[in-house]
């Protein structure tokens, strides 16, 4: 079952440098914070590898902690916000503040005191730091939030060019990320919460390759009448 975190973990760095490759030639910023936020992914998913494979080290939960359930998802709806606000001013504020966010909950996340359950296999984030403690709470404050942002601002991206012929592939690309981010985002839910290794792996591989396969078609260039 390993296998399947190792192949979201390559996906998610493939996506994120072409994000990152493809910000800097076009200047985009949306594109640029979601390859950060792939990256972070990247890092998550690598770190879970690595204590799943040889024990877990209190440096491999944390980044596992902070990038993946904490990180990651606010950072993707930023990018969406990105996309989707006008004027470019607003969505700079909002990196400012996520920016400090960041620096709070590295610092709650690397301070957190944490407990034997760290010995099992797939240690639950509840069981590591506590239950009700600040570093597993940031996992709610940040992430569903997050995750509302950027499946809504999917969504209604893609309700505004719904039935245009010269954008169908944004469509159904920006549909397919909106439900590849919910795939991972309902198995990484289901899989931390009752510490099912395979429905977390399971969602996470097949969640960024949705999202992959979505941004790929999003950015497909549409065929000319003349080519059909």
């Amino acid at each position: 079952m390993i296998v399947l975190p190792i192949a979201a973990a390559l996906i998610a760095l493939v996506f994120g440098v072409q994000l990152l490759v493809r910000s800097g030639r076009r200047l985009l910023w949306h594109e640029a914070v979601w390859g950060l936020a792939l990256l972070m992914f990247f890092l998550a998913t690598g770190a879970l590898v690595l204590g799943i494979a040889d024990g877990w080290s209190s440096a491999e939960f944390r980044a596992y902690w902070l990038f993946g359930a904490v990180l990651t998802v606010p950072w993707l709806g930023l990018g969406e916000l990105y996309l989707l606000i006008k004027p470019r001013w607003v969505s700079h504020v909002l990196l400012i503040l996520l920016l400090g966010a960041t620096a709070w909950a590295a610092a709650t996340v690397r301070t957190a005191p944490m407990s034997d359950a760290l010995a099992h296999e797939f240690p639950l984030g509840r069981e590591v730091f506590g239950d009700g403690s600040d570093a597993h709470r940031l996992s709610q404050y940040f992430a569903y939030p997050g995750y509302v942002v950027l499946v809504a601002g999917a969504v209604w991206s893609a309700f505004r060019i719904r039935g245009r012929a010269d954008l169908r592939n944004r469509f159904l690309g920006t549909l397919l990320i909106a439900v590849g981010a919910t795939i991972v985002f309902v198995g990484s839910g289901v899989g931390a919460g009752f510490g099912n290794f395979a429905v977390f792996s399971i969602g996470h591989a097949v969640g960024i390759a949705v999202m992959y396969w979505g941004f790929l078609t999003a950015t497909r260039p549409a065929r000319s009448p003349q080519a059909s």
